[in-house]
């Protein structure tokens, strides 16, 4: 079975069973049609809504079918096109954004500049990205350096990685992946819309699209991090109790959101 038919068939459930089966311009609740309920609720909502939150709207007997609602979508965000609104899937649905080319001038209505992420930890975030599920030892192998424990703590305070389980070896060191949120955070449905490895040669384009320090300047950053965090480690391991070991996760697969796979 296709993913396509996997979603249809999820999204049938969705809908009750005396739902209408209608195309989305035929079906309204009064005056007021189903495009116009979506896009209010996708305009309130301030974060993504799954084609399931979006059902939930109605009443039992005028819920749409989950497949009506997401050809709505599709509608809606063909109209959009040309627009400097975007109606985009993401990993834990639908929302409306700003397209990218208006950022420049967007980004000055708010007083808070971006946060500043060093070249060492994207390194690290696209390794955790494209290796997956990986440990800190191996991310160090890869890189040729140790890992900060302030980048690992500033991943996962981001909740952008998460501990899928612990690898069976000496000491049993956790094992790494992505959230729906580093998904929904850098505009991608799923794991598959990452770029692929020969497309991502310059990272100082990232330096410049993130507002990110020159990869020349960072040495002393890094000197200074390192140090910090050495100094962390040890008062940690001091005051730290002993963690009993912990079985591999149950359910620790990799979340790769595609709506195809689950609606929320």
């Amino acid at each position: 079975m296709s993913d396509e038919e996997i979603k249809n068939n999820e999204e049938d459930v969705l809908a009750s069973p005396d739902a209408p089966s209608l195309v989305p311009s035929q079906f309204a609740t009064g005056d007021i049609s189903l495009e116009h309920i979506l896009e209010a609720a996708l305009m309130a909502a301030g974060e993504p809504l799954s084609v399931e939150q979006l059902c939930a709207l109605f009443e039992s007997n005028e819920r749409p079918h989950g497949r009506d609602v997401r050809k709505c979508l599709q509608e809606m965000a063909a109209a959009k096109e040309g627009t400097a609104l975007e109606l985009k899937e993401v990993a834990s649905g639908w929302r409306f954004q700003v397209r990218e080319a208006f950022a420049p001038w967007v980004k000055r209505l708010f007083a808070e500049k971006p946060q500043r992420y060093s070249r060492a930890l994207l390194e690290t975030l696209a390794i955790i990205g494209y290796r997956q599920p990986v440990t800190r030892g191996e991310i160090e192998e890869i890189r040729g350096v140790a890992v900060s424990t302030n980048i690992m703590r500033t991943l996962q305070e981001r909740e952008w990685i998460r501990v899928l389980g612990h690898k069976e070896l000496p000491g049993r060191p956790a094992m790494y992946g992505t959230t729906r949120e580093f998904l929904d955070y850098f505009n991608l449905k799923s794991l598959d819309e990452l770029p692929s490895l020969a497309e991502l040669q310059d990272l100082d384009k990232i330096n410049v699209d993130l507002d990110l320090p020159h990869p020349d300047q960072k040495h002393a950053d890094d000197g200074e991090e390192a140090v910090e965090a050495a100094k962390l480690e040890l008062a940690e391991e001091a005051e730290a109790p002993e963690e009993p070991e912990l079985d591999l996760d149950e359910g620790a697969d990799l979340v790769v959101a595609e709506s195809s796979d689950s609606v929320h």
